[in-house]
């Protein structure tokens, strides 16, 4: 099974095909080379997987399903604890 987890652009190197994304306050680096022409910019969310951003979404979207990995999580920490 495979996730693409919502992100949102925080800086973008154009020159290098690179953004940098915050994915649930973990900040990366995600390849832009997939996107082709597509115009991603500072602020927008996209979905990112192992490494690449496959596409921009949009923002509402991408905060609900923000919202159900943080549930999901918090479901997990509380039958699992550390």
């Amino acid at each position: 099974m495979c996730l693409s987890i919502p992100s949102k652009v925080v800086k973008i190197d154009k020159q290098n095909e690179v953004a940098t994304v915050d994915t649930m306050g973990v900040q990366r680096e995600a390849s832009l080379a997939l996107v082709g022409e597509e115009d991603i910019k500072i602020g927008d969310y996209v979905l990112l997987h192992i490494g690449f951003v496959m596409n921009k979404i949009d923002e509402s979207e991408a905060l609900l399903s923000l919202e159900a990995f943080e549930k999901i999580i918090e479901i997990i920490d509380e039958e699992e604890p550390l």
